[in-house]
Order: C-alpha cells, then sequence, then structure tokens
C-alpha cells in the first residue's frame, strides 16, 4: 500500500492525520489514537456514527459490473480518463483520487500509466472487496461521498468520478492548484437500443448544462469530450449492463439474464460525456 496516499488521509473522528501500521492486517491510527484496522480483503471502512442514506451497490450489481468491465467493452473509455487524468501525475508525489470507484476498473488503468498514488472511494464494502483486489497499492476507502471527505486540504491531483455522485466543495478543498476533475456522465441515446427492454434508466435531459450549475461555483469547466463506443454484446453482456448501474436496484438479475438469454450480436453504442474542470485561480 502507498504510503503517500496514506499520509493525506485524516481521521473522520478528530480531522488528525493517519500513520499506516501493522502487518497484518494493516490499520490507520492517528494521533489522538483512533484506530481503524482493515478488512481482511485489504480495504478500511472510515465510517462513523449515524450510517449513510445513500444506498450502495449490491454484491450481485458489482458481479454484473466486474463481468461487464472485465469483458473489456468499455476500455476505450477508460483509456480516454487515463489520457485526462496523466498530464497532472506526473510529478513527484502526485495523488489522484477515484471518487466512488467500483471495482477499482477505471483507476487501475490511470494507474497503468503513471506511478502515482490512491485513494479510491465507495460506499459498497463489495465494491471495494474487488477494488482492493485489483488495486492493491491504492488505500480504498468505505465513504459517504455526501460527507466531508478524509482527505487533507490542497492534496490530490487529480480526481476522476465516473457514473458516481459529485460533491464539489470538498473536491475543491481537496484540489491542488493545476490539479483537475475528470467526471464521466451518459449522455442522451446511451445505449438506446437496449435500454428500454432491460428497464434501464433513462438519460435526463439537460444533465450535461446541470452537472456544470453544480460545478461552477468552485471549478472552471476546461474541456468537454463526447466519446462513442460502439459495442457487440451477447444475452449475459445485456444482462450485465443493465443490472450494474442505477437500475439494478430495482431489477432482478436472474429474470434479465432469463429475458436476454438468447440474444447474439446485438450492436449498440455507448455515448459518454468526459468533463474536465480545473480550479480557478483565487490568489487575486
Amino acid at each position: 500500500m502507498h504510503t503517500d496516499a496514506a499520509a493525506i488521509l485524516r481521521c473522520p473522528v478528530c480531522q488528525g492525520p493517519f500513520e499506516l501500521g501493522g502487518a497484518a492486517p494493516l490499520s490507520l491510527v492517528c494521533i489522538s489514537g483512533h484506530s481503524f484496522d482493515a478488512a481482511k480483503q485489504g480495504y478500511f471502512n472510515l465510517l462513523t456514527g449515524k450510517g449513510t442514506v445513500f444506498e450502495s451497490d449490491t454484491a450481485e450489481m458489482v458481479a454484473a459490473r466486474n463481468d461487464f468491465l472485465g469483458a473489456g467493452h468499455y476500455a476505450p473509455l477508460a483509456e480516454a480518463v487515463a489520457d485526462l487524468a496523466a498530464p497532472v501525475l506526473t510529478a513527484p508525489g502526485s495523488v489522484v483520487l477515484d471518487s466512488g470507484t467500483g471495482t477499482g476498473h477505471y483507476l487501475r488503468t490511470v494507474l497503468d500509466r503513471t506511478p502515482a498514488a490512491a485513494v479510491g472511494i465507495d460506499i459498497s464494502k463489495f465494491a471495494l472487496r474487488r477494488a482492493a483486489r485489483l488495486n492493491p497499492g491504492a488505500v480504498n476507502l468505505v465513504w459517504d461521498i455526501w460527507r466531508p471527505l478524509p482527505i487533507a486540504d490542497r492534496a490530490v491531483n487529480a480526481i476522476i468520478v465516473v457514473f458516481a455522485p459529485r460533491n464539489p466543495p470538498e473536491f475543491a478543498r481537496v484540489l491542488r492548484p493545476g490539479g483537475r476533475v475528470i467526471v464521466v456522465t451518459p449522455r442522451a441515446g446511451h445505449l438506446e437500443e437496449i435500454a428500454e427492454r432491460t428497464g434501464m434508466l433513462g438519460i435526463e435531459e439537460g444533465k450535461e448544462e446541470r452537472l456544470a450549475d453544480t460545478m461552477q461555483e468552485f471549478f472552471t469547466l476546461a474541456d468537454v469530450i463526447h466519446l462513442d463506443v460502439d459495442l457487440t454484446l451477447d444475452g449475459p453482456d445485456i444482462a450485465n449492463v443493465a443490472f450494474m448501474g442505477p437500475a439494478g436496484h430495482h431489477l432482478e438479475r436472474s429474470a434479465l439474464l432469463a429475458a436476454t438469454a438468447t440474444e447474439r450480436s446485438v450492436h449498440a453504442t455507448a455515448k459518454f460525456t468526459l468533463s474536465v474542470f480545473t480550479a480557478p485561480d483565487r490568489s487575486s
């Protein structure tokens, strides 16, 4: 585990810095003595007090995502995210935060390009079990993105947010000068060839505009990239891509698998927007 990543963490109880200690399991211990041991799968749960109201992904949803992404269907998206993050992760001591890391798939591609330290956060312990295996050098944390992040001020160079909620004021607090936030969202027409018959949730109109509005108080929109990925999917792929997203909270994977079992070589287009935000110069 990368000690540079552990060094930027802050205790959720007293906000003091942590030291990484122990062997098996590792532990995070702050200067006030608050201690958090790693789960046997390698991630840390820093949540304290009242539980989150955010509905975390289930083990089945995570398995579907792992199977779909592991098949390489969204590899062009992962490469595009890594391309955008790499320029701000070249300096020694650089740190990338993956907010809503899920299974760690996109962070893995970023880290394959750069030796940066990494922190991955997600609310789902099922996702983090897989993320910790895929990115053992990162610090993987169970955390609620709506709470203040357990990270020091101006501590990270890049933040990636792929199909996950945003916390703009906290992102602005932890981002270093010259850093960037890369947000990936689906856009109108995303997987429309299979969306209706699989119960996938539609893309709201004006999604890009609302994203810009929520971020503009803290960031400058530096670039917007539209990426289309042509896919050829069979039945299990279709079931997995439907079940791995928000619709998975309302669908049954077994029913989806049964309904798509005879599908062969179905063509669909994944449509993404990659928005790059930078912190404005507040020195004047």
